[in-house]
């Protein structure tokens, strides 16, 4: 029994999480057969999600949920890909989760118009007389966290620049192709796809989802892995969603 831990439909995209959507996508890839259900983030050490139970083993962390399937199948999602593209293809990953998903959350959980039509929906179990002081806490830590890398210096103007940057990098990529290096889905498309939808989403009031909409490309590119991957709803439905 192998079971994916995340959140299903929320924000008007697949999960709330773009990392809980790219082990999704990635775990489709290899041909994983997987349950889902909703992460309980106090239960693992890492307090974090995506995670996944492959029996009695406690796999933590997209990219190593990645890397225990890969070793247990024996085949890799960069098969296929030449040296040049591995490389570009890890770079492009990068790109997408550390910094156009750390704009992302910022947009989400530092804007306070955002974040109280969002994120705050997950605090809902926290005993009222707790919770202004628990999500005042998280703020806090995620305002200091991004101030320190560096990201939380910037103006809301000066990050969308940065991520404008990124954005036309990607879609020059994709240019006119299905996938990101060529006709058929590789390991990339997962991390990219999964960051380009979390921040193209029309839910939340963000220039990012302008920047992601004006690249034609990288809609339909989006619409494509969302048919392709998530057509139909496999996750517990919860109030919450």
């Amino acid at each position: 029994m192998i079971t994916l831990f995340g959140w299903g439909p929320m924000f008007d995209c697949p999960s709330p999480s773009p990392y809980v959507m790219k082990s999704d996508i990635q775990l489709q890839m290899l041909g994983v057969d997987f349950d889902r259900a909703i992460a309980d983030l106090d239960a693992v050490p890492k307090h974090k999600a995506p995670y996944v139970m492959d029996g009695d083993l406690l796999v933590e962390d997209s990219n190593f949920i990645r890397a225990h399937f890969e070793r247990k199948l024996g085949k890799s999602l960069n098969d296929g890909l030449s040296d040049d593209h591995r490389a570009a293809s890890w770079a492009f990953e990068r790109m997408a989760e550390d910094h156009i998903n750390s704009v992302l959350a910022m947009e989400r959980w530092l804007k306070d118009e955002n974040f109280f039509e969002g994120p705050m929906l997950f605090f809902s179990d926290v005993p009222p007389l707790a919770r202004d002081a628990i999500v005042k806490e998280i703020r806090d830590g995620m305002a200091q966290t991004y101030y320190a890398r560096g990201l939380g210096r910037h103006s809301e103007d000066e990050r969308m620049q940065l991520v404008a940057l990124d954005l036309e990098a990607i879609a020059i990529q994709l240019g006119s192709k299905s996938y990101l290096f060529g006709d058929a889905p590789s390991v990339a498309d997962a991390s990219v796809s999964a960051a380009l939808i979390s921040a193209g989403t029309e839910y939340f009031d963000t220039p990012l989802t302008g920047l992601v909409r004006g690249h034609g490309n990288l809609v339909d590119y989006m619409d494509r892995i969302q048919d392709r991957y998530f057509a139909k709803n496999l996750w517990p439905v919860v109030e919450l969603v």
